[in-house]
């Protein structure tokens, strides 16, 4: 019963978003054929509040996705009720705790996707940051594909918005313990993945 109220609560506020973002934005998505079934992390860079708002329109209304936000978000009164009923897991952006983990993994359990934003924080330049490692660690031990996402950086208004969802991929588990070094490579990857569907990219 709570699962289904927390759907009906997801779609109520995707309706609301659209209805509004529509007006000031021309919403164009990209790869929706890459989507799979079942349990999946999404991946996508970050530059805006509204990130999660674009990503959940390219999934589509029936396809509730888990956001791993920041643990601040969670300590603001109104706003934490919101977020906590639109399902999303809360993290410390210095370190990924047990509990986000925890909650990870029971969704994709249940087989339900789960989207992170592999930088830890709003970022314009593609290059200023290094990627974190919780994202691919994650879904190396649960086993299930990264989707890579591309959202538009710069947004203005009344322009064209374009969504990019790249094709699934999954990250083979090795039978040693993989080095920090491994898992820098494995983010740096991931994010030049999601660079790369920039339908700007001239690289």
């Amino acid at each position: 019963m709570e699962a289904k109220a927390s759907h009906r609560f997801y779609r109520g506020c995707y309706r609301f978003a659209r209805a509004v973002l529509s007006v000031v934005f021309r919403i164009d998505i990209k790869g929706k054929e890459n989507i799979p079934s079942g349990a999946a992390m999404i991946c996508s860079n970050h530059s805006n509040l509204i990130d999660p708002i674009f990503i959940a329109f390219a999934f589509g209304i029936k396809c509730f996705l888990h956001f791993i936000a920041k643990v601040e978000l969670f300590n603001i009164p109104v706003l934490s009720a919101v977020v906590i009923k639109l399902g999303a897991i809360k993290v410390d952006r210095e370190k990924m705790g047990a509990e986000t983990i925890k909650s990870t993994l029971k969704y994709f359990r249940n087989d339900e996707k789960v989207a992170i934003f592999p930088e830890g924080t709003r970022t314009r330049d593609p290059d200023a940051i290094s990627a974190k490692f919780g994202a691919v660690k994650i879904a190396e031990r649960a086993g299930v594909p990264i989707v890579p996402v591309y959202v538009p950086r710069r947004k203005r208004l009344f322009s064209k918005i374009t969504v990019v969802i790249g094709e699934p991929y999954n990250i083979d588990r090795q039978s040693h313990k993989r080095s920090p070094e491994d898992y820098a490579s494995l983010s740096a990857n991931l994010m030049n993945m999601i660079e790369a569907l920039d339908p700007g990219n001239t690289k």
